[in-house]
């Protein structure tokens, strides 16, 4: 049992940098999905200026609707960016490669 584990951790060590490479990926993927969560900011933001210019007595409740919408896509991308700094600076690639 212990020697397997020796092996296991030998193999681990061997596969470092391909491990730190993963850790990129993920953070590349987690960049997308704050993109994403922009430009459903933008979207949202669109959807409700038309609706207001189309109907001028309905902006109150189109803004405070818009307000909601903007803050659920925010805290995406704030959620994305914290854990992005978590993998780069706490589980980065010196932490693995040492």
């Amino acid at each position: 049992m212990f020697m397997q584990n020796l092996s296991l951790l030998a193999e681990v060590a061997d596969n470092a940098y391909s491990a730190a490479g993963l850790l990129y990926i993920g953070i590349g993927i987690i960049m997308i999905a704050m993109s994403m969560s922009s430009l459903a900011e933008g979207l949202v933001c669109s959807s409700a200026l038309k609706g207001m210019a189309r109907n001028p007595e309905a902006s109150k409740t189109l803004r405070s609707s818009m307000i909601l919408g903007v803050s659920l896509c925010e805290t995406v991308a704030i959620y994305g960016l914290v854990l992005a700094i978590l993998l780069i600076f706490v589980f980065g690639p010196n932490q693995i490669v040492k």
